[in-house]
């Protein structure tokens, strides 16, 4: 049965904690538990992203072997047909890896039902601020901001806009461990391995009218 489940927030800025705000949302417990739909989700995005472009040559296809390298008997060797066999240093590879094309399908309604039951596990891990306004680009800038928010640097973060912000993106690109992303376009896997997810209060509305259906 699909339950409403609304998660409240302090939105902060660099001036202290202004006001509350809510973040509404549908989710829907399976078997008891919300952890498989989220696991559903994650698997089929990990499988989806496989470039299945491994590539291995067989002993037909490795270049060469057109002769015998010695006469069948009395040589004193093992008999030997072709320098392309898999037994051979260079010869062609026995079962190897060939280009494969990765696909697996999920509902997109069981998708957004995993992405939300996501967000709400990871309640602890957010922080709403009302904005974030850079002016140069500098990387020390958003540091600086950063840590005014209590946000770890050192873990990995995801920054949900509601807008691409060209400042913000240039004096990020250097901090390995932020991301941005739009609140319109959330990646599951992002959500999942970020520690920190800082959201501007705008995105909390695009999310609710985007993922709940």
């Amino acid at each position: 049965m699909v339950s409403k489940k609304i998660l409240t927030f302090t939105i902060k800025s660099l001036k202290g904690d202004t006001d509350k705000i809510t973040l509404s949302l549908k989710v829907k417990e399976i078997n008891g538990t919300s952890n498989y739909v989220i696991q559903r989700a994650y698997l089929t995005q990990r499988l989806n992203e496989r470039q299945g472009t491994g590539n291995t040559l067989t002993r037909a296809e490795v270049r060469g072997g057109g002769r015998k390298p010695w006469r069948q008997k009395g040589m004193g060797r093992a008999r030997a047909g072709s320098n392309t066999s898999p037994l051979w240093k260079g010869g062609g590879v026995s079962f190897g890896p060939k280009p494969k094309l990765y696909l697996n399908k999920i509902n997109r309604k069981e998708w957004k039902l995993g992405l939300r039951n996501l967000l709400v596990a990871k309640k602890k891990n957010i922080t709403v601020i009302e904005n974030i306004s850079i002016t140069e680009y500098k990387t020390k800038n958003i540091i600086k901001i950063l840590e005014n928010f209590s946000i770890n640097l050192a873990k990995e973060t995801l920054i949900i806009l509601p807008t691409i912000q060209k400042e913000l993106l240039q004096s990020t690109s250097n901090i390995k461990t932020i991301k941005l992303t739009l609140a319109n376009n959330l990646n599951l896997k992002q959500i999942l391995l970020a520690k920190n997810l800082l959201v501007i209060k705008d995105s909390l509305k695009i999310i609710e009218d985007t993922y709940n259906g």
